[in-house]
């Protein structure tokens, strides 16, 4: 006879969700029924989307530069849900546009330490925790981006570490194939947040032409990262582009 009780929810960890891609990653996962602890530096805005489901969710306030900080994250989501079944490794940063000649080494190392090394560290901590429970394994999601693979003028830093970001997916995918764990990457471009919206109004091209480029709703993403995180982890989306689909990316710059 078939059991009637109802599968446990998988628990999400979210960094950065307090914003942007990652308050729509976190939105879209509980809506999808997972629990989910909302990560990020500052705690109003993750209590906020905490708030919208308060029996699936917890606000984690969480610095991804440092260690510790992402070692705290992952014991407080175990404490509260009992395991880790995905990282959506998002949080991220970058610089206002300029010359790469006038960058100061102290901004350089600020988004080297956000994009890379907090990668790292979500990475490393999902690793040992996922290993450890039972049933053994788990999915990681890493936020690339469009500047994964093509840079934008003026962009070298946050370029360089989303390059980076896809070196760190494909050394984890390899080595989380013994423990179950499946690591992937999602590469967006021009969705609609805050810190897109400069895009509608018109943005420095390879040309040297400042262009309007088009957006794409970021529940659009959302809803990306929910298909990646439902699938088994007998299957694994190594990477996955979503973009707007008249944005200047695969067309000559």
């Amino acid at each position: 006879m078939a059991s009637n009780q109802a599968a446990p929810a998988r628990v999400a960890i979210v960094t950065g969700g307090g914003t942007g891609i990652g308050r729509a990653a976190a939105q879209a996962l509980l809506g999808g029924g997972w629990k989910v602890a909302v990560a990020g530096r500052r705690p109003e805005p993750l209590a906020e989307v905490a708030g919208q489901a308060p029996e699936q969710a917890i606000a984690v306030p969480t610095d991804v530069s440092d260690p510790a900080s992402v070692e705290a994250l992952f014991q407080e989501t175990v404490k509260a849900f009992g395991r880790v079944d995905l990282l959506f490794n998002n949080a991220g940063m970058g610089l206002g546009a300029a010359p790469l000649e006038d960058i100061a080494v102290a901004d350089w190392k600020r988004v080297v330490d956000t994009n890379l090394n907090g990668m790292f560290y979500g990475i490393q901590q999902a690793f040992r925790v996922m290993k450890s429970q039972d049933p053994m394994g788990g999915r990681i999601i890493n936020n690339g981006s469009i500047s994964a693979h093509a840079p934008r003028p003026h962009s070298i830093a946050y370029t360089a570490t989303k390059h980076a970001v896809t070196g760190l997916t494909k050394a984890a995918s390899l080595d989380g194939r013994r423990y179950n764990i499946a690591v992937g990457q999602i590469d967006i471009g021009n969705a609609m947040t805050d810190l897109a919206a400069r895009m509608a109004k018109g943005v420095p091209q390879a040309n040297g032409e400042i262009a309007v480029e088009p957006l794409m709703d970021v529940k659009i993403v959302g809803e990306s990262i929910l298909y990646m995180a439902n699938l088994p982890l007998e299957a694994n989306v190594l990477f996955h582009t979503v973009m707007a689909t008249k944005m200047p990316f695969v067309g000559r710059g």
